[in-house]
């Protein structure tokens, strides 16, 4: 039998994920073989009391998460989230703090609540990747998150934009498992072919913040609005066909007054 082996990660202990030496490699033993668990999302961390950088920065990924959940729902399925940890070897449990994406996009899965994202445990990889650049973050966004997402993770799509200067972004296609930069089309998008969306910088106010941010669009040019952005345009909508209403009936009131008076 194999001896219990655990590796500490904050204040949390998780089984280590068996090596060539802990696995049977004889028929004849395997059925008396103990092999241990893989750890699932329930037995990893998946805090680290770390805040967003600024304000700007959690609404940032607030608006790119929630704008695409309705989209996915209606075009495949799919996971959208951010802020959170990302499981996806041993070697990573044994020596790596890797904190997850600020955003990230998994297709085909179900869109159920998980605390972090196990690689092995969901048998699928992160397709789509965006981090918000800050002062803290920028050397690592650019190289060695950049290099865990297409070495370790294959991440197909990789983004960086910063919410404090929205010069700085870039994007990246997985091509024969290395980063190549992406084009801006004519209307300086970048193209995500995994999800079939437009990334555009739009200047305008969310959540009362003036700013240019990143946000989702059809390849039509449509923003996708999150749930809140559709109920307050539905109400303006509805508040200007009653105003339209009541000068139709104040103009119609004017009009029979009009007539009465020239009888």
């Amino acid at each position: 039998m194999l001896e219990t082996r655990t590796v500490e990660a904050k204040t949390k202990y998780i089984p280590v994920l068996p090596t060539q030496d802990d696995l049977p490699y004889k028929d004849t033993s395997f059925r008396h073989h103990f092999i241990p668990r893989l750890p699932t999302q329930d037995d990893l961390p998946y805090e680290d009391g770390i805040p967003m950088e600024t304000e700007r920065h959690r609404l940032q990924m607030e608006l790119l998460i929630n704008s695409l959940k309705p989209w996915l729902a209606q075009n495949g399925g799919g996971y959208v989230s951010g802020n959170m940890f990302v499981y996806f070897s041993a070697n990573q449990l044994k020596n790596e703090d890797f904190r997850g994406p600020d955003v990230f996009v998994v297709l085909g899965v179900s869109n159920q609540e998980r605390k972090s994202w196990v690689v092995w445990e969901e048998s699928k990889t992160l397709d789509i990747v965006i981090e918000l650049l800050s002062e803290n973050t920028t050397k690592e966004d650019k190289g060695k998150k950049k290099l865990v997402y297409q070495n370790q993770l294959g991440v197909s799509e990789y983004f960086w934009f910063d919410p404090f200067n929205a010069e700085d972004w870039a994007g990246f296609e997985l091509q024969h498992g290395i980063y190549q930069p992406m084009v801006p089309n004519v209307q300086n998008c970048f193209i995500s072919q995994r999800l079939g969306l437009a990334l555009t910088r739009w200047h305008g106010v969310y959540e009362n913040a003036e700013a240019v941010w990143l946000r989702w669009e059809t390849l039509d040019g449509e923003l996708l609005l999150t749930p809140q952005e559709r109920a307050n345009l539905a109400e303006q909508k509805a508040n200007a066909a009653e105003q339209r209403a009541q000068a139709a009936e104040a103009e119609i009131a004017r009009l029979k007054a009009l007539l009465a008076e020239q009888k």
